[in-house]
């Protein structure tokens, strides 16, 4: 892959996402290509509607919190959860499997058993109908699955341990094995996580990738120096000099949807097929939770996908 100019970085990293509005008052984002597949539900969750105050500035609405966070009462989140399904899928009773998230590679084939009794993992895939699988993120990036021909999907949680422990190229194995799914058959979205804008990190980071992936210094940027570009786009001047061979200047950048969507690319999706869902939840604080730009007191958002029952 070549080198990005910083200019081209700065313009892919401020996109920004474009959510819709239930009639409920939910407010989420879809994929483009997952929109397509007629039997299928699908949708990433933002901060906006809900009925959740604890995360909420004075005097603001209040919020679409979904996960089981300290700050929050457990009715609200339910309740939230159940506006999130009426938005998605028309019902607020569609049954929803969720997963004890552990940044692991580990994936659980779902039926109707785990409703309510979520198990440990970070991926979670299914071919029955009527069911929502949702994972939950506030910076994490979440990936969603879908095949057009077997009518299975999938969802994983891909935090940068879970992205080193290839959880999405194991995840695509999984499909395989458990449904026959071919890899050109699949289509996938990448939501709404934290950028390489404001996604730094420390060297031990760079050490996890650089052992297990090749391109491992196509996914990491050096922020340093003064430039044009950078007085224009702070914090977004970037470049792809190989780690070890300058100094690290202000700080490493990591882009982690970049390095989910060449898992997905090594797993045999074609490219035409993966969508990327714009936003980076840090610089949009308006639309989505982030556990960074909040300083660790974040709701949580929830990604679903499902087959129509």
């Amino acid at each position: 892959m070549p080198s990005r100019t910083a200019t081209a970085i700065a313009r892919s990293v401020s996109a920004r996402a474009k959510s819709t509005r239930a009639g409920n008052g939910v407010e989420w984002v879809s994929a483009a290509g997952l929109k397509r597949i007629t039997w299928l539900w699908h949708g990433f969750s933002t901060r906006r509607g809900g009925v959740s105050t604890a995360y909420a500035a004075e005097g603001e609405p209040a919020e679409l919190n979904l996960g089981f966070t300290a700050d929050d009462t457990r009715e609200h989140v339910l309740r939230n959860r159940e506006l999130f399904a009426e938005a998605i899928t028309g019902s607020a009773f569609t049954p929803m499997v969720t997963i004890r998230q552990i940044h692991s590679n580990v994936v659980v084939v779902a039926n109707s058993s785990h409703i309510g009794q979520p198990c440990e993992g970070d991926g979670l895939m299914t071919d029955k109908p009527g069911l929502l699988l949702g994972v939950l993120t506030a910076d994490c990036t979440p990936v969603l699955v879908a095949d057009r021909k077997r009518k299975a999907v999938a969802a994983f949680h891909a935090g940068w341990r879970g992205t080193v422990k290839r959880i999405v190229e194991n995840g695509i194995g999984h499909m395989r094995l458990e449904f026959g799914s071919q890899p050109e058959d699949l289509v996938a979205a990448i939501g709404p996580s934290i950028g390489p804008c404001c996604y730094a990190v420390g060297e031990e980071v760079l050490s996890e990738f650089t052992s297990q992936f090749a391109y491992a210094p196509e996914l990491f940027h050096e922020v340093y120096g003064s430039d044009p570009v950078k007085q224009k786009y702070p914090m977004l001047f970037l470049t792809q000099r190989a780690p070890g061979h300058s100094q690290m200047g202000l700080g490493l950048h990591l882009n982690v949807a970049e390095a989910n969507r060449r898992q997905l690319l090594d797993a045999g999706l074609k490219p035409r097929n993966i969508s990327m869902v714009g936003g980076c939840t840090r610089c949009q604080p308006e639309l989505f939770f982030s556990h960074r730009g909040s300083q660790g007191r974040a709701g949580r958002m929830l990604s679903v996908i499902g087959i129509r029952g």
